[in-house]
């Protein structure tokens, strides 16, 4: 990434967006917005070779701070992935192809205070050592009493 580069992105996204995401993404990136998904996530894209490596010229800017790629809904997985050339909202297949039984998106909680956790009511097969300490055979009682004839 060159100094001029970036300098003309910042000028053509404002400082703000700028700043964001060199802190997110680490790139001083600028594209036409092709969408927003359920989840608020935006997506871009930037064609021109002379700005953007090829390979490197779609990504996501995740509505969550706390963000991980599980977030990105599959429709927009495939698109980011050079699996379809058209984004979702343009693609005729993936708009026809659709069934209306599918359940919303939902990002993968593993980690998270959120996350599956099962329940089970058979009893463990394997039971963690519990050690039981006795009480000695009266050594302190014995010597406060001596003390005291």
């Amino acid at each position: 990434m060159s100094i001029v580069r970036t300098i003309k992105n910042m000028r053509a996204v404002g400082f703000k967006e700028w700043f964001r995401n060199m802190t997110y993404i680490g790139d001083a990136k600028m594209g036409t917005h092709v969408g927003t998904d359920q989840m608020g996530n935006r997506y871009y894209e930037n064609n021109n070779p002379m700005e953007e490596v090829p390979g490197r010229q779609r990504w996501v800017d995740y509505a969550q701070d706390d963000f991980n790629a599980s977030q990105a809904v599959p429709e927009w997985h495939s698109w980011l992935h050079h699996i379809r050339k058209d984004p979702p909202p343009t693609d005729p297949i993936m708009n026809a192809s659709r069934p209306p039984w599918l359940a919303d998106f939902k990002e993968n909680l593993t980690g998270t205070r959120g996350a599956y956790k099962p329940y089970s009511t058979v009893v463990p097969k394997i039971r963690a050592w519990d050690p039981v300490v006795k009480q000695r055979g009266g050594g302190a009682a014995s010597a406060s009493s001596e003390t005291q004839a």
